[in-house]
């Protein structure tokens, strides 16, 4: 059997490794974090019924999926920064699991549990790979180890190591800083925020700058700053993750001419600040085919946030597997189909993801968002 490596255990790289396991074909996730809890996963995803849904169900783990999946997150309050609301939706107990949240760390616990306990290589992340004779690649790892393979699938996101062997294009600034904050425990330690924010979505728009909140399965509060345009960068220069106190005062600074209520936000946020530069990969980024290696997820179209890119990861990571499955040992034309199918539908989904990260950017987008979210005429 021909040997695979997956460079990245996230969402992607782990749907493939479980894709190809159903199918009795092995792999070995090769990942630069020491162990599963290393480091936080970050917060919510909401999982599609044609790509991130469709992707579990392949790997056989959409019960499970669904068992842990938050139908009220799906709930959503959309403001201007005077404190309007401009729109509120409550989710019904009976509706559809459509668009369910999911917490990213819950996500990779049920891929993890999926599989053999010696899939993932702990702490073996890539410092770089090297072509070999017949389509082969040698895996340089930071723990100063090497491993060979016949088929390297960069799985590795925004700034991956293996995007080199097959593309020149690097991420480019998108001209977005967002800063990350957080309340715990939302529901116990604030009630009267918990019911202002709800169980789901919450965004407002200002000029310039934005303020989003979602509330994760672990009862956490994750709160994003967001700086627009030339004047992003700036904004939240200075802004240190080592002097919380005076990173928030800061912030609040920043959203003084905002209603009180976002200012009250920002000061119930606990140490927790991370900073962030929004990149993006062009639109419609593809490669030569280049035997023995290729990419999925934001690897290989990284694009702006806008609900699509760990749907596309998940696909990616699915439809690979199912190709090399159906292959009969055709690594080759295995990955060719799979490109062919997936260049399309990520530019696509990428620029769909650039038009609204635009009008979220727009001084208007608030009144923008709700044209898209309700219609005339609704």
């Amino acid at each position: 059997m021909s040997r695979i490596a997956i460079v990245g255990a996230g969402p992607g790289g782990l749907v493939l490794a479980r894709v190809l396991h159903l199918h009795g074909i092995e792999a070995v996730v090769y990942e630069r974090d020491a162990s599963p809890a290393a480091r936080a996963q970050g917060g919510m995803l909401d999982l599609h019924v044609d790509s991130g849904q469709r992707a579990l169900r392949e790997a056989g783990l959409e019960a499970e999926f669904l068992r842990m999946a938050r139908r009220e997150g799906q709930d959503m309050r959309l403001l201007d920064h005077t404190g309007r609301i401009l729109l509120q939706e409550d989710t019904p107990e009976d509706a559809p699991m459509a668009r369910p949240e999911v917490d990213r760390a819950d996500l990779r616990a049920i891929l993890l549990d999926s599989l053999p306990p010696d899939t993932v290589a702990w702490g073996r992340g890539l410092r770089h790979a090297e072509a070999l004779p017949g389509g082969r690649h040698r895996l340089h790892l930071a723990d100063g180890g090497t491993a060979e393979c016949d088929l390297l699938v960069g799985a590795d996101g925004a700034n991956s190591r293996v995007r080199p062997l097959v593309s020149d294009a690097r991420p480019a600034h998108l001209g977005t800083h967002i800063v990350e904050l957080g309340v715990p425990d939302l529901a116990r330690t604030r009630p009267d925020l918990a019911a202002r924010v709800g169980r789901g979505n919450y965004w407002a728009f200002g000029p310039d700058r934005s303020l989003s909140a979602q509330l994760n399965g672990d009862g956490r509060l994750r709160v994003y700053l967001s700086f627009h345009g030339p004047e992003g960068r700036r904004a939240i220069h200075g802004i240190d993750a080592d002097e919380p106190v005076r990173a928030r005062g800061r912030l609040r600074d920043l959203f003084a001419g905002w209603a009180p209520q976002f200012t009250e936000l920002i000061d119930a946020c606990d140490d927790t600040v991370v900073p962030r530069t929004l990149t993006t990969l062009p639109a419609g980024h593809t490669w030569p085919h280049a035997r023995g290696v290729t990419l999925l997820g934001d690897a290989a179209h990284l694009m702006p946030p806008a609900g699509d890119g760990a749907n596309l990861a998940l696909l990616d990571g699915a439809e690979l597997g199912r190709e090399i499955a159906a292959g009969a040992g055709d690594l080759d034309g295995a990955v060719r189909r799979y490109e062919a199918a997936m260049f399309p539908r990520a530019e696509q989904a990428a620029r769909f993801s650039a038009r609204v990260h635009e009008m979220l950017r727009a001084p208007d987008a608030a009144q923008r968002l709700l044209s898209v979210l309700q219609p005339a005429g609704e």
